[in-house]
């Protein structure tokens, strides 16, 4: 490639480069299930303050975290997990119990 700026340049060689795309497999219903129920616990566990002040301190945009309660982001990354746990007071250990013990009462009603 030129040493000039993009700008100046008309044309680009990329016979050198790859571009791979990235496939995100299909979630299965307990995986979906799985992230109503995080949200669930998350949305709970937030009480009484309010979307914008649980977002702000997890340093995620409100509507993120309405989306994450609502279940429409069942697999959050894990460091956003974590932020907004912090952020409602509760551990990790604390969130997965929560969301185990929810997920096995469901089974057994549902059994």
């Amino acid at each position: 490639m030129s040493d000039r700026a993009p700008s100046e340049c008309s044309t680009y060689n990329y016979t050198d480069i790859s571009i791979t795309a990235m496939v995100r497999v299909p979630l299965n219903e307990q995986e979906r299930q799985r992230g109503e129920l995080l949200g669930q616990a998350l949305r709970e566990a937030r009480g009484a303050r309010s979307m914008v002040e649980v977002a702000a301190a997890s340093g995620i945009s409100t509507e993120t975290l309405r989306k994450i309660e609502k279940g429409r982001i069942p697999t959050p990354a894990f460091f956003t997990v974590a932020a907004v746990a912090d952020a409602v007071g509760l551990s990790l250990d604390e969130l997965r119990k929560d969301v185990a013990a929810t997920q096995e009462a469901q089974q057994r009603m549902s059994a």
